[in-house]
């Protein structure tokens, strides 16, 4: 658990990774407890987990159950029977790039344990997996700090998705913004736009600020250009699940379009992410994986079904916003600004 908060995401414990299942969310606060790396694949498909940096460390930590089931005598056999774990949690989320970028990091450990025991070499991979948690939240306070500095005191901000502690081992990346603003003594409104059709806005953001005293107030996505075009939004704050080498952003569904109302109305747009998120192999946004999640998720609101069987539905779980509506990134390295190929090239070499 994070000091600050009343909550975890994500903890590894003596019996097992224990996650809490952000499906069922506001209405019950459940901690599911996974003892092998096929529940926390699952976990991670059905969204039990979520978040670019969450499913980074969901990852990671289902390769260390994995190495610790693992019932083999030599490196070798460790080595050939982690190759399913590694290609099952890599089938489970395309598009966000934390996941692929936390299991080349467990697997570049494992390659740098051929001259171990196998017991050092389990308990090495659980430890990479440990200290990508404990990175992840000081890579987030490290951003929030940056990007608080771009709040001012009195502003309303406004969130698209959850971009918070549940979406990261916590503290947060949108979030961790707001709350380091918040720890500067600078007192801050978050509107949080619902984030349809599986309501992370909703469920999870408005829960979880709230949760921590953070005054916030929930809009529906539509109401988000209507609340610009008010005054009601001074700062727009979101996280990301890829970047693009150019700076386009990937992230959830309906961002493109809160970045599209801000540009009109003058309202500067910030993404937070941590460096792990830039995709520095892909040019631009169109070599961005977007992942096409099931039509129940569309079709059906708590069970029950609010479209006519039979009309076709789409559901992209992203979209992609060019790197010309974003003012700024912030990153646990400093802030990248146009020209972003450029900035965001320097931050990787700070």
């Amino acid at each position: 658990m994070v000091k600050g908060s009343s909550f975890y995401t994500i903890e590894w414990l003596a019996e097992g990774i224990s996650m809490l299942d952000q499906r069922i969310l506001p209405e019950k606060e459940i901690y599911n407890l996974y003892d092998d790396y096929e529940g926390v694949a699952d976990a991670i498909k059905t969204m039990v987990i979520r978040g670019a940096p969450a499913i980074g460390v969901a990852a990671a930590m289902g390769i260390a159950i994995a190495a610790e089931k693992a019932n083999v005598g030599s490196f070798d056999e460790l080595s050939d029977a982690l190759k399913p774990a590694f290609e099952l949690i890599a089938s489970t989320r395309p598009t966000a790039v934390n996941l692929f970028w936390a299991l080349d990091r467990m697997r570049n450990r494992l390659s740098e344990l051929q001259d171990s025991g196998v017991n050092e070499a389990k308990a090495a991979l659980v430890s990479e997996a440990l200290a990508i948690r404990r990175d992840d939240v000081e890579i987030n306070r490290a951003m929030g700090r940056y990007g608080a500095e771009f709040i001012n005191d009195g502003d309303t901000v406004l969130t698209h998705c959850n971009a918070g502690a549940l979406a990261t081992a916590g503290y947060g990346t949108a979030l961790g913004v707001i709350r380091a603003a918040v720890e500067a003594g600078k007192m801050i409104d978050v509107l949080a736009d619902e984030t349809r059709p599986f309501l992370q806005g909703a469920r999870l953001t408005a829960w979880e600020l709230h949760k921590d005293g953070i005054p916030v107030t929930l809009i529906t996505d539509n109401m988000a250009g209507a609340m610009m075009a008010k005054g009601m939004v001074q700062k727009i704050v979101v996280g990301a699940d890829r970047i693009a080498a150019n700076g386009d952003v990937a992230n959830k569904i309906g961002t493109y379009s809160v970045a599209v109302l801000a540009k009109r109305h003058g309202i500067p747009f910030f993404v937070a992410a941590p460096l792990s998120t830039i995709d520095r192999t892909l040019a631009d946004g169109s070599g961005i994986p977007i992942e096409e999640r099931s039509p129940d998720e569309v079709t059906h609101i708590g069970g029950y079904r609010i479209v006519p069987k039979g009309v076709p539905v789409k559901n992209p779980a992203f979209d992609v916003t060019p790197n010309e509506l974003v003012s700024a990134i912030f990153t646990e390295k400093g802030v990248a600004r146009a020209d972003y190929r450029e900035t965001i090239a320097g931050l990787f070499e700070n």
